[in-house]
């Protein structure tokens, strides 16, 4: 046998099992070194053992921060897709086996909450791409910036850090911040600014933003709020009024919040304060000028001084119109004259009075009008218990309804008066300090009680019926103005008798005084009285009970001779 044909030795067949093995290692899916034996045009053909080859295109070596020139010789990690394809080559990616590579760095800096660095490349639906080494990342447009970033062009193809949010390897999502890195590196540097600053302090500092409520300052990194109301002492509708973006302005620092990093400046606190010694330049009762500044449902607001405000109550606007809104009697810019009625230092406020610069129209009237006087006004309105009547300056006086008639009830003679009526009616009382005019209308008349003179009781009148009614009867003493009602009891002695359709309007009768109390303003008349008073005469001037004359025949002797005389 021929040395050709010789069995290989123990040696020999230990190498040649060792190879096996070495070949046996590459394994499809997994990420092998190989090196660079030759260069082809555009692709590079890697050897990576067991006698296989395969061949990446020379793009895979190149791209965001890998600009590497790839050359013969060099070792190089590369993923295996398959071990032979029908050319009998190896199927290899540089591409994967970065890929591959930066997600294992990728879930150990996810894990440990690691920033990585990356470089944006792309811009896709709703955000852009980030290739983070190898692995393609998705960064959402409002995790760019802290703020909304219209032009992303400047950040695109920079490296720079970013920070992992979510990673899903079966499907190979990754999900990238930059806000983030942001807000943590603004909130360490806020920190360190806010540190280096004291409540107190003054410094300079230049307008960012303004809103409605103030504006905010940029202290050289970070921001500090100067509200509206601590832009000046006086009242400041909107910031634009003292402040302008760009502005450098000179603040003071008023409060600083180390948990939140807010803080509070302000203009007016390096101003003197206009507060200071107000009671001795305001003195209560002065009378002074001021502007109106604002206007609200329960006052206005009047600038005496640059920083000084009182405010006038609605309240203190007018003598006689109470439920009036106060922009009905004056209006913003308008120049008014006010008295000083109450400074609270403490409080930094000031009570104004508008109604106190005019004579009090109650007080006027009381001048003008003395109680017995006589005035004249429109019946303005009509209540359950009287007449108001409009006078003078805005003024109403009242006319109760026992003041509307001597004789009637007033529920029913103030039936007989309308409102925008004319009617005169006498001053009874005013009382300036509780606004009130009391009025009477009857007492113009006179008072028939005063005017009737004194009545005894027991003494006999005359009296002329006014009205028969089936409770008795309306009757006028005879000479006089006074009326009066004389019961059904009281028409006669007898019941039989006691009808008041016995007597007719017009007729004339006799009655006794039972009662006159001129205080209660009350005359009690009664016929049965007068007829029992008759009766106990003439019994005892002309008979007795044991006489045996009848009471009939004494009567008729007592009227014959009462008839002679």
């Amino acid at each position: 046998m021929s040395a050709a044909f010789q069995q290989p030795s123990r040696e020999d067949f230990a190498a040649l099992l060792e190879e096996s093995f070495r070949t046996s290692e590459i394994n499809e899916g997994s990420v092998v070194k190989g090196k660079v034996v030759a260069i082809e045009k555009d692709v590079a053909v890697i050897d990576i053992g067991a006698k296989t080859e395969g061949r990446v295109a020379l793009k895979e070596f190149t791209g965001p921060n890998r600009d590497r020139e790839i050359k013969v010789g060099d070792e190089v990690e590369v993923y295996v897709e398959r071990i032979e394809n029908a050319l009998g080559e190896a199927v290899i990616s540089r591409d994967k086996a970065r890929r591959e590579e930066s997600w294992v760095k990728l879930e150990k800096a996810f894990e440990a909450g690691e920033r990585v660095n990356g470089t944006i490349f792309n811009q896709v639906k709703g955000g852009y791409t980030v290739d983070l080494d190898g692995a393609v990342a998705f960064l959402p447009r409002s995790q760019v910036d802290i703020r909304p970033v219209r032009d992303v062009t400047p950040l695109m193809g920079v490296a720079q850090p970013f920070q992992i949010l979510k990673m899903d390897r079966r499907r190979g999502n990754i999900v990238v911040s930059r806000r983030t890195v942001l807000e943590e590196s603004r909130a360490e540097q806020r920190s360190e600014l806010v540190a280096n600053l004291e409540e107190g302090q003054v410094i300079d500092g230049v307008v960012k933003n303004i809103t409605e409520y103030g504006a905010f300052v940029d202290l050289g990194g970070i921001d500090g709020l100067l509200h509206v109301t601590d832009m000046a002492w006086r009242r400041v509708n909107h910031p634009s009024e003292v402040v302008t973006i760009g502005q450098t302005v000179k603040v003071k620092i008023i409060k600083i919040n180390h948990d939140t990093h807010r803080i509070s400046l302000g203009i007016k606190q390096l101003l003197a304060d206009p507060w200071e010694g107000i009671a001795a330049r305001y003195p209560v009762g002065a009378k002074l000028k001021g502007r109106v500044t604002n206007i609200t449902d329960y006052g206005a607001f009047v600038e005496l001084e640059p920083g000084i405000e009182g405010l006038i109550h609605v309240s203190e606007m007018s003598w006689t119109k109470k439920n009036v809104h106060p922009g009905k009697i004056i209006s913003t810019s308008q120049e008014v004259e006010v008295v000083i009625l109450e400074v609270d230092q403490v409080k930094r406020r000031i009570s104004l009075g508008l109604k106190q610069t005019l004579q009090n129209p109650w007080e006027a009237f009381a001048e003008k009008h003395p109680v017995g006087s006589v005035v004249e006004g429109e019946v303005k309105n009509k209540t359950e218990f009287g007449l108001f009547i409009g006078l003078e300056n805005d003024v109403d006086g009242m006319v109760h309804l026992s003041d509307l008639d001597w004789n009637r009830p007033g529920e029913q003679v103030i039936d007989e008066f309308k409102k925008g009526d004319m009617v005169r009616a006498q001053v009874l009382d005013v009382d300036v300090e509780k606004e009130r005019i009391s009025l009477g209308i009857k007492q113009l008349a006179g008072d028939p009680f005063a005017e009737a003179g004194e009545f005894k009781k027991n003494q006999v009148v005359t009296c002329e019926v006014l009205e028969v009614k089936d409770g008795g009867l309306e009757v006028k003493i005879v000479d006089t103005d006074l009326t009066t009602f004389i019961k059904r009891s009281e028409l006669a002695r007898d019941r039989a008798d006691q009808r008041p359709e016995r007597f007719a309007p017009g007729e004339k009768i006799d009655a006794r005084v039972t009662q006159f109390d001129r205080k209660a303003r009350r005359v009690t008349l009664s016929i049965k009285a007068l007829e029992v008073a008759e009766e106990k005469e003439a019994m005892a001037q002309y008979g007795s009970t044991d006489s045996g004359a009848s009471l009939g025949d004494i009567l008729g002797a007592a009227l014959n001779k009462a008839g002679k005389k």
